[in-house]
């Protein structure tokens, strides 16, 4: 009979090796399981089931998810050593070797840091933080999932080793149609409203806004999306149950009914600075593109911006004022491989389908614009003030007497022009614009 010990780990009650005597200080390891390979191992091979074994393909996975979700509390967020091991060696030879100290340490691994591991491991509990996030109605994907976004292992080593769910949306789904808007957390109104907007108008269109659940330009894309009733994903750099900034506490609640909050550490964990850098990079992987709103020279924004650049995303900048600190990192980053966008059309028109174009944009059309070349010539050959003959305005305008009567005659049907016995003059207008001399507007 197959059983779930402490640790989240499948073993037989019938065949199960006797654990070995746990380190002192570190509470007992996981017991082997048969049917996982001891040499190096491959993702694909994951949720394989071992052959000639009568375990079903959903038990086969439960040490792996297992390994993975105690992973997820020993190693850092995008350390790629470790993402390294963990392609060579298997989630759960792995978390053997950081949680056994007689233990063969990892290919090439410092004795120094894997002796840190191993006291983090100790108080590693898969199962219970299993628990707590089907608790929040949330769950744990790994690679291979059906949810797992593909795109993610893009990132190579540095891949995500799982991520923690919380809300009902499919993830790979959603971030198959997904922009990341994110900026300065002190933003002025300007980013503020071009936040909200965006992350509006990307909603309505049927794309998911992704950002960081941050103060700011993060907080006003996430209102955006909800306010249109549309999808957001918010990336923590701490637990899916950890709210963070707390001022975000509401925001975060409803962006878990309505949308998802994805993170890679494990319930209850905190955010660190270098936390907030690494979920960066999950952000500009999961995403068609980056859209960046106010950012100064220094901004955890421009990280985002530049990974995705280096990712092969689309990077996007809105620019505000040349005199505002906020916009100059923006500014820097259009200055190189950005792009400019102003509104969610011109964003969609590059991360979206073939046929996905922003609509034309052009100034008002005057009725002046709709006359033929001859015509708008002897209306400019009028002078601004008082008035002038036929002949006066023929050798004006370079066009014959005949010729210019005719026009003066559709300039006076039209409302341009009026005849003040053998000469004419421009009718005055409200709208300058119409009645201003050559050359004008």
């Amino acid at each position: 009979m197959n059983t779930m010990d402490e640790w989240g780990f499948v073993t037989s009650g019938a065949t199960a090796n006797a654990p070995r005597a746990p380190a002192p200080g570190l509470p007992s390891p996981p017991d082997r399981v048969t049917s996982t390979p001891t040499g190096p191992a491959h993702d694909a091979n994951e949720a394989e089931t071992a052959a000639g074994s009568g375990t079903s393909r959903r038990e086969a996975c439960e040490p792996q998810r297992a390994a993975r979700a105690a992973l997820t509390r020993i190693l850092e967020p995008g350390d790629e050593t470790a993402g390294r091991w963990l392609r060579e060696m298997g989630p759960v030879a792995l978390w053997h070797a950081l949680s056994e100290d007689d233990a063969s340490l990892p290919p090439g691994a410092s004795p120094t840091k894997v002796a840190g591991l191993r006291l983090r491991a100790a108080r590693a509990r898969p199962a219970a933080d299993l628990a707590a996030v089907a608790a929040l109605g949330g769950r744990f994907i790994c690679p291979g999932d059906e949810e797992w976004p593909r795109q993610l292992d893009d990132l190579g080593d540095g891949r995500p080793i799982g991520l923690w769910v919380r809300g009902a949306g499919g993830l790979r789904l959603w971030a198959l149609r997904s922009v990341a808007v994110v900026g300065a957390r002190s933003c002025t109104e300007y980013g503020a409203h071009l936040a909200t907007t965006l992350g509006a108008g990307l909603a309505e269109r049927g794309w998911t806004v992704v950002s960081g659940a941050a103060y700011g330009v993060d907080g006003a894309a996430h209102r955006g999306a909800l306010a249109a009733d549309g999808p957001t994903i918010a990336v923590l750099a701490s637990g899916v149950d950890y709210a963070y900034p707390r001022g975000h506490s509401e925001l975060l609640g409803r962006i878990a009914e309505q949308g998802l909050i994805v993170a890679e550490l494990p319930p209850g964990d905190h955010p660190t600075r270098s936390r907030f850098v690494l979920r960066n990079r999950v952000i500009a992987a999961l995403t068609r593109g980056t859209v960046v709103v106010e950012a100064e020279l220094r901004s955890g924004s421009l990280v985002t911006a530049r990974r995705a650049l280096s990712l092969g995303r689309f990077t996007m900048g809105v620019p505000g004022p040349v005199t505002s600190g906020l916009s100059a990192g923006v500014h820097q980053l259009l200055r190189g491989e950005a792009t400019v966008v102003t509104d969610a059309d011109e964003v969609i028109e590059l991360v979206g389908s073939i046929g996905d174009l922003a609509p034309e944009r052009r100034g008002p059309t005057l009725a002046r614009d709709l006359l033929d070349p001859v015509a708008l010539r002897v209306l400019e050959a009028l002078p601004a003030r008082g008035p002038a003959d036929t002949v006066q305005l023929a050798r004006e305008s370079g066009t014959p007497r005949d010729t210019t009567q005719g026009k003066l005659f559709e300039l006076q049907s039209l409302g341009f022009v009026q005849r003040c016995g053998e000469h004419w003059e421009l009718v005055r207008r409200a709208d300058s614009a119409e009645g201003s001399r050559r050359g004008g507007t």
